[in-house]
């Protein structure tokens, strides 16, 4: 898996191998864990993809720990912690950085992104703390906007740019109409010399044209084409033939 040869923030992950306790036991049992050596990271976007189960938002976790995130999700300002789920992976990742240094970033997890909500919340209301948080967030709280409208609020007004943004399956809120106003809102990131790196099950934001994809693939992470990548070509198979899949699918069922 060879990145383009760029300057970014982030030039690979690797696994120090030799540092694993044990390969039997979890994270490190995990098959794309146990193949795992070295990911070279594309300078603009990076895309992980595979099953539900494969690994990849452990991965994922695991990267944007090491980079100094919180865990749970937000900036490397987020320090709290509501139940501490994620793994010892991040202590066996070493990041290779460029002498690039970000000015911005961010950790989205989808799964956990109301905890983050929560805490922005819960320090505007702390007397003396200075301007409200939430105002880089739209000036509106995010638990009084929609899942997938604060997702597009957090891309559109908190992210500035000059930045490293790891996203985990952003899409999970956003409608098919939202997730390609991501792609635009991808591009003027890029165009502000920023670096992503996804883990998606979207066909839809996965067409972004200047990236890498990474597809797991029995058990190890295989660099392949947008049209290569099994989210591609089921979701193009079922649109195209939606009938016949939903009869193979349903008749069983009667």
């Amino acid at each position: 898996m060879k990145a383009v040869d760029a300057e970014h923030y982030v030039l690979e992950a690797r696994l120090l191998r030799d540092k694993v306790p044990s390969f039997e036991q979890y994270p490190f049992s995990l098959d794309v864990i146990r193949k795992l050596d070295t990911i070279e990271f594309h300078p603009k976007v990076t895309f992980l993809v595979g099953e539900n189960g494969t690994g990849k938002s452990t991965l994922l976790e695991a990267i944007a720990t090491a980079f100094g995130f919180n865990p749970e999700g937000g900036t490397k300002n987020f320090s709290f912690t509501t139940r501490a789920s994620h793994s010892e992976l991040h202590k066996y990742i070493r990041l290779v950085k460029s002498f690039r240094r970000p000015k911005d970033g961010f950790f989205l997890r989808a799964e956990s992104f109301y905890n983050v909500a929560t805490n922005v919340d819960e320090l505007d209301e702390q007397p003396g703390f200075g301007p409200p948080i939430k105002n880089s967030y739209g000036g509106k709280s995010l638990h009084h906007q929609s899942h997938g409208e604060s997702f597009f609020s957090l891309m559109t007004h908190r992210f500035g740019g000059n930045g490293l943004y790891i996203l985990d399956e952003p899409e999970a809120a956003m409608s098919p109409t939202r997730q390609m106003a991501m792609l635009t809102r991808m591009q003027q990131l890029i165009r502000q010399n920023s670096q992503l790196i996804i883990a998606t099950h979207s066909p839809i934001i996965l067409a972004y044209p200047d990236s890498m994809i990474l597809e797991l693939i029995n058990g190890e992470l295989v660099q392949v084409e947008y049209e290569q990548t099994e989210h591609y070509s089921i979701t193009r198979d079922f649109l195209t033939s939606y009938e016949v899949f939903l009869k193979s699918l349903l008749d069983d069922e009667d």
